[in-house]
């Protein structure tokens, strides 16, 4: 009698893991600071627009004022904030991911493969191999 693990045993086991431990560290690491960065950023934006309206309506150029210029760097921040996220991914987060995907799947195929036999077995039958 083999004991084999299940797929849900083997997800547990993955996350138990110190490499998957390590990359929700880096993940936390990098989305807490920025979000909340990001979200004392868009408060500051709010309270100057609603407390200092003053200072919000000082012209830099022309018809633009201080409170447009905030206001569009907000949609630069987030548009800036998703590259680094991108790049960020991509270089810390993804290979890590894709080596316990990797690692995950290649044992999957290697208990597949350990039995050809109860697999060719439960195969249904094709359309010429019932016309026999």
């Amino acid at each position: 009698m083999t004991t084999e693990t299940t797929p849900t045993e083997k997800y547990l086991e993955v996350q138990r893991s110190d490499e998957f431990a390590g990359l929700r560290r880096k993940l936390r690491n990098f989305i807490f600071p920025v979000t909340v960065a990001f979200f004392l950023w868009y408060a500051l934006y709010v309270l100057l627009s609603a407390y200092a309206r003053g200072f919000m309506s000082v012209k830099l150029i022309g018809n633009i004022n201080v409170a447009l210029l905030l206001g569009l760097l907000q949609f630069v921040s987030t548009f800036v904030i998703a590259w680094y996220y991108s790049r960020f991914a991509a270089r810390q987060i993804d290979p890590t991911a894709d080596k316990i995907r990797e690692d995950l799947t290649a044992g999957a195929a290697a208990r597949g493969a350990a039995t050809p036999a109860a697999r060719a077995d439960d195969a249904p039958e094709t359309d010429t191999e019932a016309a026999k």
